[in-house]
């Protein structure tokens, strides 16, 4: 019987290679990707991609899945998918949000911040309450989101997307406080600065950020997509079954080599 993982954000990225790797782990794919234009092609190429993989066990929807009326009208289609089985991954990879400061010539307004801090942290929250309640979550699923080191070092124009971070940090832990009792995991992967698509979102200075981190690993290198998507595959393993409330390092020592 196919076990399947649901990414929310999945077709670059992070997102992206984790849902290749999974392919190839064996799982099927439901995945949840918002795009247009440039971005949409490659997504396609992506999807593509895990289908081949999966033998067509591979499900994407292009819609916001940050929309509780997505969670509602999706959640029964997905049920329908599994077979009313339980996912055994419900990962959050989505980098949609306000990069600008709090003040100067465009400070960031209530509705940036409130939009930002839901979409890329209040929402893993509401999947994961509307899932548990679908019964699609259950002994040995697991609850991912993706952080950085903006969690905890300011930045230019990451204040928001920062706050957002720390939102969803706090969310898996009390996730991971609260479902534990039901052998439901949750935890926090941060990456190190990685060249994606989402980078050059973040600053114009993306370029110098990426030489400045190959300076200060420890590894001399940027992490990749598939750095993170090879460490989810590990924590899906039953070897990972005590793993909770946790953030787990994947960036070769960068957290701990100063700032960028």
């Amino acid at each position: 019987m196919t076990e399947w993982v649901l990414i929310l954000g999945g077709s670059t990225g992070h997102g992206a290679a984790t849902a290749k790797r999974l392919a190839k782990d064996g799982y099927g794919i439901i995945a949840f990707h918002f795009d247009r234009g440039e971005a949409k092609k490659i997504a396609e190429e992506t999807i593509a991609e895990v289908n081949e993989t999966t033998n067509g066990r591979c499900h994407y929807f292009n819609t916001n899945a940050a929309s509780v009326e997505t969670m509602e009208a999706y959640i029964p289609q997905i049920k329908e998918i599994t077979g009313g089985q339980q996912v055994k991954l419900l990962l959050h990879s989505i980098a949609f949000g306000t990069t600008t400061n709090f003040f100067g010539e465009k400070p960031v307004t209530q509705k940036q911040m409130d939009m930002t801090v839901h979409v890329m942290g209040n929402s893993l929250l509401y999947w994961t309450q509307k899932l548990f309640v679908a019964d699609l979550l259950g002994k040995g699923s697991r609850v991912m989101g993706l952080t950085s080191e903006g969690n905890y070092l300011a930045m230019e124009g990451y204040g928001p997307v920062s706050v957002a971070k720390l939102a969803m940090e706090s969310i898996i832990r009390q996730i991971g406080w609260e479902l534990g009792q039901y052998g439901i995991t949750a935890n926090s992967v941060q990456a190190g600065v990685t060249p994606t698509r989402a980078l050059t979102k973040i600053t114009d200075r993306w370029e110098e950020w990426v030489e400045s981190t190959k300076k200060r690993n420890p590894m001399k290198r940027t992490t990749t997509p598939e750095d993170i998507a090879g460490t989810i595959s590990m924590l899906l393993k039953p070897e990972a079954d005590f793993i909770n409330c946790s953030i787990i390092y994947c960036d070769g020592g960068e957290h701990r080599s100063g700032t960028i």
